[in-house]
């Protein structure tokens, strides 16, 4: 068995590459930039490529049983990835595809828009597959970097009580999937273990790295402004904007014990994504 992963240098992607690399399954990394993935994936087998290429696309899965389907948001998801499940199901790849929770064609998020439309032709192209369908990524609290290093966690999420998951835990839930039979047909969606809030978060970082950092609960217009000034595109700012909108209604409020079920052990908390994550506030 040979795993091609795209998006293998990604917030999910090389927490899949870690996974399989625990259970020595040989992965291939699809990578624009192979030096630049090499210095953060290490010592493998990385294959040259651009979503927007299909000829890379059908060498990189030559010889490939099973691809983690794994793209950033961008307003080319859609062509992207299903580029690649075309290439895959005429190489007779498996497909195990990365997409969201809430995943639905013509949500007004597009996030969510992107996603529900890929999974839709997936389910069209007769590909066999496994979807996974993350809550919203404790990582997603370093969207503002130079604001938290500044000691400031700026959301305008109130005091919204999410249920966050660790990255580490998609890609440990991505490798059983990867490597074990009976999940093909199958959609999990992933969630952490409990409810926390960004206050709740901002103390957690706190007490991680030793050095006071404080929840600055603003208005959408104040962190609209705030990432652009942070250098996030119109596009990505307006449908994060409208996400916290729905994480304030109580979007990510549920909880499941899928994870556990996978993979067998429970949700990491994001006390211990701090501890891991806590170079970052500095």
């Amino acid at each position: 068995m040979t795993v091609l992963v795209t998006g293998a240098t990604g917030n999910v992607g090389r927490e899949v590459v870690a996974a399989l690399g625990r259970r020595n399954v040989p992965a291939r990394a699809f990578a624009r930039d192979p030096a630049a993935a090499r210095e953060r994936l290490g010592d493998m087998e990385i294959a040259r490529g651009d979503f927007g290429d299909a000829r890379s696309i059908r060498a990189a899965i030559q010889g490939v049983d099973r691809v983690f389907l794994a793209c950033a948001n961008d307003p080319r998801q859609v062509e992207y990835e299903t580029r690649v499940i075309d290439v895959a199901v005429d190489a007779g790849a498996m497909v195990v595809k990365l997409s969201a929770a809430g995943a639905r064609a013509g949500s007004p998020l597009d996030f969510s828009d992107w996603h529900g439309r890929i999974e839709q032709h997936l389910a069209d192209s007769g590909a066999r597959a496994v979807i996974l369908q993350p809550g919203y990524y404790m990582s997603n609290v370093f969207l503002l970097p130079r604001a938290l290093r500044a000691g400031r966690l700026v959301a305008p999420a109130a005091q919204a009580g999410i249920v966050m998951i660790d990255p580490r835990d998609v890609g440990e839930a991505a490798a059983v999937v990867l490597t074990h039979p009976g999940h093909e047909g199958r959609s999990y969606l992933l969630t952490g273990g409990q409810a926390i809030t960004y206050e709740e978060a901002a103390r957690e970082l706190s007490a991680a790295s030793g050095r006071p950092i404080a929840f600055e609960d603003v208005t959408d217009d104040a962190a609209r402004q705030t990432m652009l000034d942070e250098g996030h595109p119109g596009w990505f700012v307006e449908n994060f904007i409208r996400l916290f909108g729905y994480l304030r209604q109580g979007a990510a409020a549920r909880t499941t014990d899928t994870l556990a079920t996978l993979t067998g052990a429970p949700p990491r908390g994001f006390a211990d994504f701090a501890r891991e994550r806590a170079g970052a506030t500095r």
